[in-house]
């Protein structure tokens, strides 16, 4: 299922979509470039998400926020809920 999504330009815009899509373009159509534009800033930031994930288990690490696995990952999250209840002490 698709939804019809309709837009107005301002005229420096409109006239960039126009040179990117068509014979000189990297476009067949504007909606083309639109949907492209949408997937390229959903991976962009399905990667920040990524990143701020990565960056947050650094931080923990450097502030001694970490336990050995049991290997269990229920057991691991009850340990997990109780350090944290007890403000890692």
């Amino acid at each position: 299922m698709s939804e019809r999504i309709n837009a107005r330009l301002s005229q420096p815009l409109a006239e960039f979509v126009d040179r990117m899509v068509g014979k000189a373009g990297l476009y067949e159509t504007p909606s083309e470039y639109v949907r492209d534009l949408i997937r390229r800033d959903m991976e962009r930031r399905d990667g920040q998400c990524v990143h701020d994930a990565i960056l947050a288990g650094s931080r923990d690490v450097a502030a001694g926020r970490v336990f050995e696995s049991s290997g269990d990952f229920r057991t691991d999250m009850a340990v997990l809920d109780r350090k944290e209840a007890d403000g890692w002490k």
